[in-house]
């Protein structure tokens, strides 16, 4: 049977159109007096902190500001609607999130300054930062990033068995992005407690909304993803209040999401710098008309709730209060040049995973593959951490397609065993969420090549939380990587130099199977992100003793494989293997090091060994331009100069994509190329 569904009529106005052409109706059935008020006074205060902030930009006492003028209803009516312990999400203009939540003024007005007193020590902007003391996530940059996060942290209210709830914004703008899609299908497809809160305020910056959809509503996509639509007049608070009310018990009692739009207008620009010359005049002024604060302040005198001088004290409150907050931002210094000690120190979490030295002779352990290892190490994590949450596409029943998670569901069912939608962004994120509630997260990447689809999540969440505002999240990621194995260019990609260049993560690499379980023990219990990479040719084809009993290898420490006198191989990964194969031609000459952790790289270990030798030769199997092989050869040609006897060399693979035809593959991969440079290396 073909089934053929229509279009909207591009006739039919939209659901913007439609709320400016209806009027605000208030509706105080089950409010009390003291409840308008109270209401009244939340509305209140976020716009006279906007009109007072308005002031500082045009005497420069202030560098930026985004205005939510217009849109204070929506940030005050869904605060209000939830509970304390309820997450919120919000954006830029949603002030009244964090004035309703009862946030210090003067704290958020050094944030905004950028005082050292804000909650992110001058390190970022306006409302870029989360705190968990009141339970607020706030955004980074990229619209639409934080919605896979609060897929996280109701994921962990179920697994909790709590009642808390999330509620994620974005702006219609940002509901064009993938992220908006991947969040609102996970949460779809896992039943997790999430109210997607989309303002449609008519504008993304200046592209108006007709060229950023088609849809007529938002409520509409509700249907796509089999969960509820709810939508509002983001202009009347009381109807707010209600429609979040709805949305979140909903979502309490049945652990469900809900799409939630509320019908809005941003007057202001998109930032004070970029003005509102797009907007017709006509637009503006209709919109104006509709002013939440205003409507309200005139429905409640007209229905006798408030008196002139009832408004006017509260006035004089809330501005003595504002007043006071910036008396006390003002006085606070400006942040002066600190040592670089004390920014580095905050770019990772203090402390490290316990070491647990691996018991008894390692010459009598088992001959385990690195496949084996890897698995024993994830699974005796899984047993000594009930937080820890595994995530990935066909880890559960299937136990993923390598099978390193074989067994792992009937172990520890499939709350925390779990198989993913294809989203990699929205996994990643939701790791960061299950991190922000007091759990632990391991995602696998069923190739690291498909990790280009998660990049955003890794480097500007992962990797910046920490720095940005002191939380860093727990998370592993797990990337099977490498050539050798004929899968083509989009299955054998070399990605660690992606994530080396980025502080705050730190990026794993093991060649043999005790490291291997090792490090993925040391990862599991790391107090920050960790990016651990595995080979999928060494899965089966390695092998070395490897206890069973439980114990972790130390992030950051090297491992002198041979010793040597002549030349120093500086590798990791696959590179070990190769390197000990050519090095069989020169007995007692080379002496390997291998890194096992890329980030951050062992320095002393390497300078050492250069000390001794006099020579070094960098090998990797990445490409050579750019790949990390560039870094450590730099920093030993820069920091070891007085000790060389001889150029510092690279060998890498080619600078192609990975090719498919296993010849081909061959003569890209450096095994070879390595063997000639180190003869001429030994020769020089």
């Amino acid at each position: 049977m073909i089934l053929v569904t229509p279009a909207p009529d591009p006739s039919t106005p939209d659901a913007s159109a439609r709320a400016l052409q209806a009027p605000i109706v208030f509706d105080r059935t089950g409010f009390s007096d003291q409840e308008l008020l109270d209401v009244y006074s939340a509305l209140l205060l976020p716009r006279m902190i906007e009109e007072k902030m308005l002031i500082l930009l045009r005497q420069n006492k202030i560098s930026k500001w985004f205005s939510g003028i217009g849109q204070e209803a929506v940030a005050v009516g869904t605060t209000l609607a939830l509970r304390n312990d309820d997450f919120i999400f919000p954006l830029h203009r949603n002030l009244g999130v964090f004035t309703t939540r009862k946030m210090p003024l003067e704290r958020l007005f050094c944030q905004w300054q950028g005082k050292r007193e804000g909650f992110t020590k001058g390190r970022d902007r306006s409302f870029h930062f989360g705190t968990l003391e009141w339970r607020i996530i706030g955004m980074i940059s990229h619209l639409g990033a934080m919605l896979g996060v609060a897929d996280g942290v109701a994921l962990a209210s179920n697994l909790d068995g709590a009642e808390r709830i999330c509620l994620a914004y974005s702006g219609d703008g940002g509901a064009s992005e993938g992220d908006f899609h991947e969040a609102v299908n996970t949460a779809a497809v896992w039943d997790l407690p999430v109210v997607f809160l989309v303002e449609n305020n008519g504008y993304g910056l200046s592209t108006p909304s007709s060229e950023q959809f088609r849809c007529k509503q938002f409520i509409d996509k509700a249907y796509g993803y089999g969960i509820q639509g709810i939508q509002a007049d983001g202009n009347n608070v009381l109807e707010m209040i209600t429609a979040t009310r709805y949305a979140a018990e909903w979502a309490r009692k049945e652990r469900r999401p809900i799409l939630l739009e509320a019908l809005t207008f941003r007057m202001r620009g998109h930032e004070e710098a970029s003005g509102v010359k797009y907007v017709p005049k006509e637009l503006l002024e209709r919109w104006a008309a509709k002013d939440p604060v205003a409507n309200y302040e005139n429905f409640l005198k007209e229905s006798g709730v408030l008196t002139d001088a009832h408004a006017e004290r509260l006035r004089a409150e809330h501005k003595r209060a504002i007043e006071e907050g910036l008396e006390k931002m003002f006085a606070t210094p400006d942040i002066s040049a600190v040592t670089e000690s004390d920014e580095l120190d905050d770019v990772y979490p203090s402390g490290a995973a316990p070491v647990v030295h691996a018991a008894g002779d390692l010459s009598t352990a088992p001959q385990k593959r690195m496949i084996d290892a890897i698995s024993e190490g994830l699974f005796q994590a899984m047993e000594r951490d009930p937080s820890l949450v595994l995530m990935g596409q066909d880890i559960a029943e299937y136990g993923g397609v390598f099978k390193i998670t074989q067994g792992f569901v009937e172990r520890f069912g499939k709350q925390r065993v779990r198989n993913t939608p294809l989203c990699e962004s929205a996994i990643i994120a939701a790791g960061m969420g299950l991190s922000l509630a007091g759990k632990r997260a391991m995602v696998e990447m069923q190739f690291a090549d498909f990790v280009s689809c998660g990049f955003n999540q890794i480097i500007n969440n992962l990797a910046k939380t920490h720095y940005r505002w002191g939380h860093a999240p727990r998370v592993v990621v797990r990337l099977p990587t490498g050539a050798g194995v004929a899968a083509g260019p989009f299955h054998s990609q070399s990605t660690e130099a992606f994530f080396t260049h980025v502080p705050g993560l730190k990026v794993v690499f093991p060649a043999t199977a005790f490291d291997a379980k090792g490090l993925m023990t040391a990862a599991l219990a790391d107090p920050g992100p960790v990016l651990y990479f595995e080979h999928k040719k060494m899965y089966r084809s390695v092998q070395d003793p490897t206890p069973t009993e439980y114990y972790t290898v130390e992030i950051g420490k090297a491992r002198v494989v041979l010793e040597g006198s002549d030349a120093t191989v500086v590798t990791y990964g696959l590179g070990v293997h190769w390197a000990l194969e050519a090095a069989a031609a020169h007995a007692g000459r080379v002496e390997i090091i291998d890194l096992r952790t890329l980030l951050p790289w062992d320095q002393t270990a390497v300078f050492d060994s250069v000390r001794k030798t006099g020579k070094c030769l960098v090998l990797h199997e990445d490409t050579y331009t750019g790949g990390f092989g560039a870094e450590i050869a730099a920093t030993v040609g820069e920091r070891m100069f007085a000790y060389l006897d001889a150029p510092v060399v690279r060998v890498a693979a080619l600078d192609t994509p990975v090719p498919f035809n296993a010849v081909l593959e061959n003569q890209f991969l450096p095994a070879q190329r390595f063997k000639t440079a180190l003869e001429k290396m030994l020769a020089y």
